[in-house]
Order: C-alpha cells, then sequence, then structure tokens
C-alpha cells in the first residue's frame, strides 16, 4: 500500500473486567481521524485493537500494507483511553517498536501521549500530536516528509518531536475544531462491522455501536483530566447526528446506539430538535447516553430524551454527601440527584449512576450517605471507582506529593489507590465488593415485590433473582465485617477543606463527571 496504517493501543483482550462484560465499540476517534486522512485523498487502511489478540496482530498489518506511515491515534471517546492505562501504554510502545522496525514514520496521538510526550518520543515515535490531532495529521501528512524537510514541520502547529540534539520541540496547541459538521463521518467501511454485530447478538440480543455528538466538557469538576478539548464544547446539528444514525441503521443494522459525549444535549433546546428531527425522519433506534443532573431538571429535557428514544441515562453522581461535591467543584447537589433520578424513572428511562469512592477529606460518615443515596434512587446501574489522580487536574496537583512509583491503572478493575486516600486500599476494594453485592440485592428485591403485583409473570429468571437475594442477603453481613476489619486510616491522609463555589456560578452549567 504504502500509505498510512491507523490503529490505536486500546486492547478490549487487555482488560479483564471489560472483557468478561463483552460490550466492545469500534475506536470512534481513530475513525475519524481515517475519514478525515481519505477525504484529503490518502490511501488508508485501519488498524482495530479493540477485538485484536495482541500487538502481533499489529505486526501483521504492518507487514500486510507495508505503509510509509504508521499512525497510533487513540480513541478520545473512550474514557478507559484519557486514563491511560498501564497494559494499554505498554501495547503503545510495542507497537511503535514494531512500526520503527518496518521503517515507518510514526505518529501517535491521545491523551497519553499528550501527558507523557517525552516518553512516547524516547521510545521512538517520530510526532505526537498534540490534542484533537485531525487537523494536525492532515497538514502533517500533506507536507514533506523525511529529514530534509523537518525544518518545515517546526512551523506546524501541534506538533511536538524531539530536535537534533535530542531535546523535545513544541510547535505549540492548534485550536480545535469548532465546526463539527464538516468533518467527515467516521470511516465505518474499515470496521469489521460484521463481526461486531455477531458479538453483540450472541451475548446481548441485540446491535450497538457508539457515536458522538459533542466534543470536549466545559465544566470544572477538578478531578476530571482534559488534555484533549479543555473546558471547550462544541456540538453536532441534530439533523447530522440523525443522518449518521440512518447511515448505520440502514447500511449495517445498527439496533441501539451508545452516546460517548461527556454530555449529551448541553445545550437548550438541542434534545428537543434532535426529537423533532428523528421523527421527520421516521427513526426509532434506541440509545443511552451520560448527562448532569441540573441539566436534566430544565423544563422539557428528560420529555425530549422520553421522545427521541433514550433508553438509558448515567449521571455522574459520584457522592451522597454535598461537602464532597462542593469539594470536587461538580456543581451539582444531591437533591438535584434525586430528582433527576425520579424524574428519568416516572418516565420510563433507565437511570445509572457513577460513584467516586476516596477524595481528600471523605469520612466514614460520607460513605455512608452515598451507600444510602444508592438505595433511596435505586438506580439501574451503578459503576465504581476510587479517586484517580490525572496530570493537569487540579486534584493531581494536590495530591502530586503522595504519588508513589505506579500512576496509572494496569486495567480497568485495578482500582489501586494512587495517592494517600483517607483509607486504606484494601477498604475501597472491599468497599467496591459491599456497594456492588448490595447494589445486587436490592435489585433482586425490587424485582420481586414487582412479581407480587405481575403475579402471571412469574419464570425461571424470578427464581433466580429469589436465589440470589437469599445469596446476598447471607453474604452481606460477612462482607461488612471484612470491611470494618479494613476501617485504619493511613499515616499521612491528606485531608481538605471544602472549596468554595461562588452561588451565581453553580446557577450556570458546571462541572461534569
Amino acid at each position: 500500500m504504502r500509505g498510512v496504517l491507523i490503529g490505536q493501543s486500546y486492547y478490549l483482550r487487555f482488560d479483564p473486567k471489560l472483557e468478561r462484560a463483552m460490550r466492545p465499540y469500534p475506536p470512534l476517534g481513530s475513525l475519524w481521524a481515517a475519514a478525515c486522512l481519505r477525504d484529503r485523498g490518502h490511501s488508508v487502511a485501519f488498524f482495530d485493537a479493540m477485538l485484536a489478540e495482541s500487538e502481533n496482530d499489529w505486526d501483521v498489518a504492518l507487514r500486510e500494507h507495508e505503509p510509509r506511515i504508521a499512525v497510533l491515534f487513540e480513541d478520545n471517546f473512550n474514557y478507559l483511553s484519557k486514563m491511560c492505562l498501564l497494559r494499554m501504554r505498554t501495547a503503545a510502545y510495542r507497537m511503535i517498536e514494531l512500526a520503527k522496525a518496518r521503517n515507518c514514520l510514526v505518529l501517535v496521538c491521545g491523551s497519553d501521549a499528550t501527558d507523557q510526550s517525552q516518553q512516547y518520543l524516547q521510545r521512538g515515535a517520530d510526532f505526537v500530536l498534540v490534542g484533537e490531532g485531525e487537523a494536525t495529521l492532515v497538514e502533517l501528512l500533506d507536507a514533506p516528509t523525511g529529514a530534509g524537510a523537518m525544518p518545515a514541520h517546526g512551523q506546524i502547529v501541534g506538533l511536538r518531536f524531539l530536535g537534533e540534539d535530542g531535546a523535545m520541540r513544541d510547535t505549540g496547541r492548534r485550536p480545535v475544531a469548532d465546526d463539527l459538521d464538516a468533518i467527515p463521518q467516521p470511516a465505518w467501511d474499515l470496521v469489521d462491522l460484521d463481526r461486531y454485530a455477531t458479538i453483540w447478538r450472541r451475548r446481548h440480543g441485540y446491535f450497538s455501536l457508539n457515536m458522538a455528538t459533542t466534543r470536549g466538557c466545559p465544566f470544572h469538576c477538578n478531578w476530571c483530566a482534559k488534555p484533549i478539548w479543555g473546558q471547550i464544547y462544541h456540538s453536532r446539528s441534530p439533523e447530522h447526528v440523525v443522518a449518521e444514525i440512518v447511515h448505520l441503521r440502514d447500511r449495517y443494522g445498527v439496533e441501539h446506539i451508545a452516546f460517548a459525549d461527556d454530555i449529551m444535549g448541553l445545550q437548550p433546546g438541542w434534545l428537543q430538535r434532535f426529537a423533532a428531527a428523528l421523527e421527520r425522519a421516521r427513526v426509532e433506534v434506541p440509545y443511552k447516553c451520560l448527562s448532569r443532573a441540573d441539566l436534566l431538571l430544565r423544563d422539557g429535557e428528560i420529555a425530549a430524551l422520553k421522545r427521541s428514544g433514550c433508553r438509558s441515562v448515567w449521571l455522574g453522581a459520584e457522592s451522597g454527601s454535598q461537602k464532597i461535591l462542593n469539594a470536587m467543584e461538580k456543581g451539582t447537589t444531591v437533591k438535584q440527584v434525586e430528582e433527576a433520578a425520579r424524574l428519568l424513572r416516572e418516565c420510563g428511562i433507565g437511570v445509572g449512576f457513577f460513584l467516586q469512592f476516596g477524595y481528600p477529606g471523605e469520612t466514614r460518615a460520607d460513605i455512608e450517605l452515598t451507600r444510602q443515596l444508592v438505595r433511596r434512587c435505586g438506580p439501574d446501574e451503578i459503576g465504581i471507582s476510587v479517586s484517580y489522580p490525572l496530570p493537569g487536574t487540579k486534584f493531581h496537583a494536590r495530591v502530586r506529593d503522595q504519588l508513589g512509583s505506579k500512576r496509572n491503572w494496569v486495567d480497568s478493575e485495578d482500582l489501586a489507590m494512587l495517592y494517600a486516600g483517607p483509607f486504606s486500599q484494601e477498604f475501597y476494594r472491599q468497599l467496591h465488593r459491599l456497594v456492588q453485592l448490595e447494589f445486587r440485592r436490592d435489585r433482586a428485591r425490587a424485582a420481586l415485590l414487582d412479581l407480587l403485583h405481575h403475579p402471571n409473570d412469574a419464570g425461571a429468571r424470578h427464581l433466580r433473582l429469589l436465589a440470589a437475594a437469599i445469596v446476598h442477603t447471607v453474604r452481606l453481613p460477612i462482607e461488612r465485617w471484612r470491611l470494618r476489619r479494613c476501617e485504619v486510616a493511613p499515616a499521612g491522609g491528606l485531608s481538605l477543606a471544602p472549596v468554595h463555589i461562588d452561588r451565581d456560578q453553580a446557577a450556570t452549567p458546571t462541572p461534569q463527571g
């Protein structure tokens, strides 16, 4: 081919927790980059690490396509890429090594490469594309390449590379794209979507694909890293999004959409326009998305979600303690979370909660408030994490002196405390087990209570639920005892005063998780 081979380093195979769940999505950001290159006339091949076995498959792709340029363009819409997992960083280094062994010019773009550019360059990458990446990638590949052209590269904004003296050169940061409708749709045809469809239908009974209607987040949660878009937020038009849904439905038989936006429908009226555009196109494809409790309380928002086919909304609840939410500069209240969850449930929309334990200053009482929040609201799903310090955040700056040699999780179920949290690492891992067990017990009880009102629906599923409720109830006292045994605060734990949030600022859209 002697053109461009684009890949990324997130391998589902290397993340046991996500592999067990087996809900794979193609690397959306990488496919957008491929589309931008093709739009400029470049010959592009694609390597999909998501379903690959190992980096050896990347080597096979290099041998098959014989590219002149190899690009690792990470999926900036995958939150795990933003977390910079150590196993995936190791994979990226190995992929760089393999590409260099085949005499490729190697370009790297992503959150980790932006944060750790020097390491990637020392591992053999020729250029790091800082931030968003697509425009820089196109301009770089349109320019002459080779050692003689290096001075020209210094004029391209958005690059980092090593000079002849071994020092890193930085050409600055390129503004992000503001007209998202002008960006070509992701190069879906480069992915083996039949394989994705088979996996989804075999494991879950339907075929789901990922999309994004926005880029960025304007809010200020002080633990949320934003190395790609910063505080800037731009949105595609509802009509542009609907056109892509129609394409995915008609061409690939998609039956469900998972929107990867940090916040979907932030702009007032966007969801209402989206629902109307879907109705005009006669499209009915169910979807799930992420939002904020305060935004959902605006007039007409939840009704528009229902009208447009939303089946589930994930909220960054984070904590049931208002003290901790304020310290995080979250900009939402516990009452808003409760009210949004109630209204979503009344409208027939499922609710997911993201929960975060271990933020500096969190006490046992704050943890109990979070457990009570889950019990009161009864979400359909929960995701639990511990506070994770990433470079560039206020949170990272506050705990930097406590960080050891390990500064990233190995994979998504690592759950290591990377700084001296209020309690021990084993305490939080046990807390994770306990809260998940309580949640499953309560879900089983709720389903059984529902059966009392609909006895004719009884079946094998309800027998399994009954068995689960009994098992979970028996296990809970043991797990609570184990948590009490772990309840020893480490020496030198950090304690922070709550961060004051200006009332006027909090009244406008602020942070998201």
